[in-house]
């Protein structure tokens, strides 16, 4: 008898330890057999709500999803707040979204001072904050906030991109910096630094920063343009960036002129600032640019456009932002796939942890989307490409940061 319990033990021990086909459903905060609840904060409202597109696409592109059955089973529902790219109201909407309205994760919530406000607390709570909406280093720092992570290239990468084509394409040049004095602008500056390497003392000429709150950035463009700078790295937002290209303009300075991405949308930034003199700047871009008929026949960029004109056909679908919520959406469904019924806070975050080549249809050919329990950044590729008066075109090819 006590052999035959003894054994039944056993069995009983290896039959639990085994991933069963038919495992109990494992749910967090916010998940039920209907639905997945998730939330995010964006400037609806404010100084920075051109960049509200990312947070609408997301939404649209839910609902999208949902529609067409849901993931594993489930609608996703998404809760969109504004916090008018204030840092306490940030805190103080997703403080709600957390201990009131209960969601499983927050995701895409844009901008550096919003995400640096909320990730203390949210990873004291250990919710993770996925694909957040910023390049800064500090949002995938795994050692000290292993409950957040970014999604695009970070400000670093970038930074190191820049340095990377320059010392092929200009090495001899003379390079001015215009930048955000914030991790922003100080991020982007420190990878170009790095990417220069020995070479940065001696072509970088001059640097510069601005406050948010300046009204205008004219007399920097004036000191940097005396400086003899053949090349202007300009590490700004679309207002800022807008009035750079008119005043290079008016003073007639012709110095080879970059961009970060965050000013890269035609409509937020080079229509205002003039589409002619807007001719022939440079920025970094990991997206496939819809108005670029090199793309005209590609299927994800079809998909994407007719994604547009049925989900919010009364958005500009060239808007850069709008796609890169759209693409920000897509990588959480992919995530949330591989979670299958297992929809913890910690399993989500091992899934987020776990992304191995994944193409996006509206990404460049090349850019794959990897990470892992210590990379929290998905990408380090991107391609420079230069405006041609209408639209992106790529120039050279993807370079990517970490080789």
């Amino acid at each position: 008898m006590n052999k035959f319990i003894t054994a039944a033990c056993v069995a009983l021990c290896v039959a639990s330890a085994l991933p069963a086909s038919g495992q109990e459903k494992n749910y967090g905060p916010g998940v039920t057999d209907a639905e997945v609840r998730i939330g995010q904060t964006m400037p609806y409202s404010g100084p920075a709500s051109s960049f509200a597109a990312i947070g609408r696409a997301m939404s649209a592109y839910f609902q999208k999803v949902n529609i067409e059955g849901g993931v594993n089973g489930r609608k996703i529902n998404l809760i969109s707040l504004d916090d008018g790219y204030s840092p306490p109201k940030a805190v103080e909407q997703t403080r709600r979204l957390v201990e009131s309205d209960e969601v499983l994760a927050i995701v895409g919530t844009f901008g550096s001072p919003s995400n640096f406000a909320i990730q203390k607390y949210l990873n004291t709570k250990k919710v993770p904050a996925l694909f957040l909406g910023t390049g800064a280093n500090r949002v995938s720092d795994p050692a000290n906030y292993p409950w957040s992570m970014g999604w695009q290239p970070n400000n670093h990468a970038k930074g190191v991109i820049y340095a990377k084509y320059l010392l092929k394409e200009r090495p001899n040049a003379k390079i001015a910096v215009l930048f955000q004095n914030d991790d922003f602008g100080r991020d982007h500056l420190k990878g170009l630094r790095d990417g220069l390497g020995e070479k940065a003392a001696t072509m970088i000429v001059k640097e510069l920063s601005y406050e948010t709150s300046d009204p205008t950035i004219d007399s920097q463009i004036l000191i940097l343009k005396s400086s003899g700078a053949d090349v202007l790295v300009d590490i700004s937002t679309p207002k800022f960036a807008a009035q750079a290209i008119k005043k290079m303009t008016e003073t007639k300075w012709e110095a080879l002129h970059f961009l970060s991405d965050a000013a890269g949308s035609i409509s937020s930034t080079l229509a205002p600032a003039g589409l002619d003199n807007s001719k022939g700047v440079m920025t970094v871009s990991f997206r496939k640019e819809p108005t670029d008929v090199t793309w005209a026949n590609d299927p994800g960029v079809q998909e994407y456009l007719a994604f547009m004109k049925k989900f919010m056909p009364d958005a500009n679908p060239t808007e850069t932002y709008s796609l890169f919520g759209y693409a920000t959406a897509q990588t959480f469904v992919h995530v949330l796939q591989n979670c299958g019924d297992n929809l913890t806070r910690e399993n989500l975050m091992r899934q987020a942890t776990s992304i191995k080549d994944l193409v996006l249809p509206t990404m460049l050919p090349g850019i794959k989307l990897n990470t892992t329990a210590t990379r929290y950044t998905p990408m380090s590729q991107a391609q420079l490409v230069k405006f041609d008066g209408v639209t992106w075109k790529p120039i050279g090819d993807v370079i990517d940061a970490e080789k």
